[in-house]
C-alpha cells in the first residue's frame, strides 16, 4: 500500500528527498559552521590567503603572511574570497565553500542510487518506489554522516572542494555511461564530467585528472568496452573543455612566478609526495585500513560484505549486465582505485582517502537496498543475483554489535587516553567534567542494545537505520559541544590576544610570536607575524633588533607562558599586554 501511495506521487516522493537533504545535510555540513573559530594550522593559511586575494585583488597569486603560498591552486581562495564579498570575512564565509561541496556530492549521490535503482526495477518490472528512495536516502545519510566527511565538510580547506568536484564527475560519468544508447541527456551529463574534472584541477592540481581516469579506466578495462565508451565520450572535445578551463590560471601563475612556483607546486607538493614522505607524514602500509575503519565508522563493518554481494571476480557476468546496473561494481572500482593508489604513496594523511568516502556509502546503500526488496519467499531472496543470504549478514550485524561497544568503551575513557596539548592544558579535566564522553558512551552503548536485539529477531532492515540514528545523535550531543568546548581552550586565547594586539600594536612594531607556529594569529590581526619557534633564537633576534636604530623602540611578543623564562626575559623586562589561556602577550621596550 505504501508502495503505491508513493509510487503514484512522485512529487512527494520527491518533496520528502529535498526536505530529509535540509535536514541531514543542515545539521552535518551548515548547523553553528561558523561558530567555532578557525583551527590551527591548517585552516587559517588558506583563510588568509583568500582574505589577500579578496583585499588586495590579485587574484592569481596566493600570499600568506608576506609570502608566496604554492601549496595548492586557485579556486578554494577563489571560493572563499568571493564567499568573502557575500558574507564578510568570516569563518562561516571561510567554511561555507567545503560545506557546499559537501551538500552538492551528497545530493547527487541520492539522485544517482535513486536513477540507478529505478532503472534496475524497470528491467526486473517491479514498482519498488518506498525501496529506492529510502535506499538512495539511507545512502546520502550514511556518507554525510561519517566522521571523515563531517570534519572535511566544516573545515575551511581544499580537500572537501576537491572530493566535490571530482567525486561529482565520477558520479556524472556514471549517469552518462549507465544512460540508454540515444538518450538526449547522455552527452550532458558527460560534458558536467569534464567541467568538473577542470574543478578538480584547479582545487588540487593533477590529482584531479589522475585519479578520475584511473577509476574509470580500471572499470572499462575489466568491462572490455573502453572504446565504444570513449567514442561515446568525445574525449577530445572534453579535453579542449577541461583544458580551456583550468589551464589559464596555471599559465598566469608560470608567467607571474616562474620556476618558483613549477618546483613548489608540481615538485615538492605533487611529486614529492608520492614519491618521498613529506612534513614527517609516514605511515605504515596498512594505516589507510584504520583510515577507513575510523573515518567511515559505524557503517565501515558492513563494507566487506557489501563488497562481497557484488561477486566481482565473475567478470563475465558483470560483461552481460546493462550499464544501468553496475553502479555498485563502478563504486567498488572507485573505491579500491583511491585506495591503491594512496596505499602506494609514501606521504600519507588521513584526508587523502577522503575521496572514496562517498563510493563507500554507496556500496553500504546497495547492500542495504537488497534487504528492502521485500521478496516474498527465502529461497527467491538466496537465489537472486546480489541478494545475501542470512548468515553473512547476522555475523557482520554481531560486529557491528562488537564494534559499537568498543566506540563506547574507548568513549568512557578517552579523558585518560588523549595528551596533554600545551596549547590547551585543561582541556581533558574540563573535557571529562562536561560528562561529554560519558554522553557520548552511553549513546553508542544504546545503539549496540538496539542493533543486538534486531538481530536476535532477525530484524535485519533498520541495523542501518539505527546506526545513522545514533551518529546523528552523537554529533549533536557530543562532537558540536565537544569542537566548542576546544575551541574555547585552544583557539579563544588566541583570538582574544590577536584583538589586543591589534589595539596595542603602534605604527611599525612588529608582532612576533614564539614557538609552534600558530596562523590563526595573521588572519584574525591582519597583520604580518614574524613566526620564531626556538626561545634561544627569538631572544638573539630581539637582542639584535634593539641594537639597531628602531622606531618604535619596541616589539610584541606573543608566545606561552613559559617561554619568556626561556627568553631570558625577568617580568620588569617587559610590559604585560593581556593574558588568556595558555598565552600571553607583551610589549619588549628595546635597551640601549
Amino acid at each position: 500500500m505504501t508502495n503505491d501511495y508513493i509510487g503514484k506521487r512522485p512529487a512527494l516522493a520527491v518533496a520528502l528527498s529535498i526536505l530529509l537533504l535540509i535536514l541531514i545535510g543542515g545539521a552535518a555540513f551548515f548547523w553553528h559552521l561558523g561558530s567555532i573559530g578557525l583551527i590551527d594550522e591548517t585552516e587559517p593559511l588558506f583563510a588568509e590567503a583568500s582574505r589577500q586575494m579578496f583585499v588586495t585583488g590579485d587574484w592569481i597569486t596566493p600570499f600568506f603572511n608576506g609570502e608566496t603560498r604554492f601549496d595548492k591552486p586557485a579556486l578554494i581562495y577563489w571560493c572563499q574570497a568571493i564567499a568573502y564579498s557575500i558574507l564578510g570575512v568570516n569563518e562561516w564565509a571561510v567554511r561555507l565553500p567545503s560545506a557546499l561541496a559537501a551538500f552538492g556530492l551528497m545530493s547527487l549521490l541520492l539522485y544517482t542510487i535513486q536513477w540507478h535503482l529505478a532503472r534496475q526495477d524497470d528491467l526486473e518490472q517491479m514498482i519498488r518506489p518506498t525501496r529506492r528512495w529510502l535506499t538512495a536516502a539511507l545512502g546520502a545519510a550514511v556518507m554525510a554522516l561519517s566522521p571523515e566527511i563531517i570534519v572535511w565538510g566544516r573545515t575551511g580547506v581544499s580537500d572537501m572542494l576537491l572530493v566535490g568536484c571530482m567525486d561529482s564527475a565520477l558520479l556524472c560519468f556514471f549517469l552518462g555511461y549507465a544512460q540508454p544508447q540515444k538518450s538526449e541527456v547522455k552527452a550532458p551529463w558527460y560534458m558536467a564530467f569534464y567541467v568538473l574534472i577542470a574543478g578538480a584541477i584547479l582545487t588540487k592540481g593533477p590529482v584531479g585528472i589522475v585519479l578520475p581516469g584511473l577509476i574509470i579506466g580500471i572499470f572499462l578495462l575489466y568491462l572490455g568496452n573502453a572504446k565504444e565508451i570513449l567514442r561515446e565520450m568525445r574525449p577530445l572535445t572534453g579535453l579542449l573543455i577541461t583544458l580551456c578551463l583550468s589551464v589559464p590560471w596555471y599559465v598566469l601563475v608560470i608567467w607571474r612566478n616562474g620556476e618558483n612556483y613549477i618546483n613548489s607546486f608540481f615538485g615538492y607538493h605533487n611529486v614529492e609526495r608520492f614519491t618521498s614522505v613529506v612534513n614527517k607524514h609516514s605511515a605504515p602500509w596498512y594505516f589507510y585500513f584504520l583510515v577507513v575503519v575510523l573515518g567511515f565508522a559505524p557503517y565501515s563493518v558492513y563494507l566487506p560484505l557489501a563488497m562481497a554481494r557484488l561477486k566481482f571476480w565473475q567478470r563475465s557476468y558483470w560483461r552481460s549486465q546493462e550499464r544501468s546496473s553496475q553502479l555498485g561494481l563502478f563504486a567498488f572500482f572507485w573505491f579500491i582505485g583511491i585506495f591503491g593508489f594512496f596505499t602506494i604513496a609514501v606521504t600519507k594523511l588521513p584526508s587523502y582517502v577522503l575521496p572514496l568516502m562517498p563510493a563507500a556509502a554507496i556500496l553500504v546503500a546497495l547492500l542495504w537496498g537488497d534487504l528492502l526488496k521485500g521478496r516474498k519467499r527465502e529461497e527467491d531472496k538466496q537465489a537472486s543475483r546480489g541478494i545475501i543470504t542470512s548468515a553473512p549478514l547476522l555475523w557482520t550485524g554481531w560486529v557491528n554489535v562488537v564494534f559499537l561497544s568498543a566506540l563506547a568503551v574507548a568513549l568512557f575513557y578517552v579523558p585518560q587516553l588523549i595528551g596533554i596539548d600545551p596549547a590547551a592544558p585543561d582541556f581533558r579535566q574540563l573535557l571529562q567534567q562536561s560528562g561529554l564522553p560519558a554522553i557520548g558512551g552511553v549513546i553508542w552503548l544504546l545503539c549496540a542494545v538496539l542493533v543486538a536485539g534486531l538481530l536476535i529477531r532477525r530484524r535485519y532492515q533498520p541495523v542501518l537505520i539505527v546506526n545513522v540514528l545514533g551518529f546523528a545523535a552523537f554529533l549533536v550531543f557530543v562532537l558540536t559541544p565537544c569542537l566548542f568546548l576546544m575551541d574555547q581552550q585552544r583557539q579563544l586565547p588566541l583570538r582574544e590576544l590577536s584583538a589586543i594586539a591589534v589595539q596595542a600594536q603602534r605604527p611599525s612594531e612588529e608582532l612576533v610570536m614564539v614557538g609552534f607556529k600558530k596562523p590563526t594569529v595573521v588572519f584574525y590581526t591582519h597583520r604580518q607575524v614574524n613566526y620564531i619557534k626556538m626561545s634561544s633564537t627569538a631572544a638573539q633576534y630581539i637582542q639584535t633588533k634593539a641594537k639597531k636604530t628602531a622606531q618604535p623602540p619596541s616589539v610584541l611578543v606573543l608566545a606561552q607562558q613559559q617561554k619568556f623564562p626561556e627568553m631570558g626575559l625577568k617580568p620588569t623586562d617587559y610590559e604585560n599586554l593581556g593574558k588568556s589561556g595558555a598565552y600571553q602577550l607583551i610589549r619588549v621596550p628595546f635597551k640601549n
